[in-house]
């Protein structure tokens, strides 16, 4: 979750958010990265499927922050 960080940084609240945005793709990421370990055998599907699940809530996370800052940024 560098991307995160890096937003914070950035001098607008626009710049955030677009870093915020590239950090939910990068959970996306990381969700399909995790189905292709499970495939290779790296890992048990039940392993998985709890990372995942973790993933799941911080990308839903991150996206009711990106509207809580587009509806602040609005007013």
């Amino acid at each position: 979750m560098n991307n995160i960080a890096e937003g914070f940084e950035r001098d607008s609240d626009k710049e955030f958010q677009r870093f915020l945005k590239i950090a939910k793709g990068s959970a996306g990421e990381v969700r399909s990265m995790l189905s292709i370990s499970v495939d290779l055998n790296y890992m048990s599907k039940e392993e998985a499927e709890t990372i995942v699940n973790r993933y799941i809530t911080l990308s839903s996370r991150i996206s009711r922050f990106i509207q809580y800052l587009n509806s602040s940024i609005k007013k």
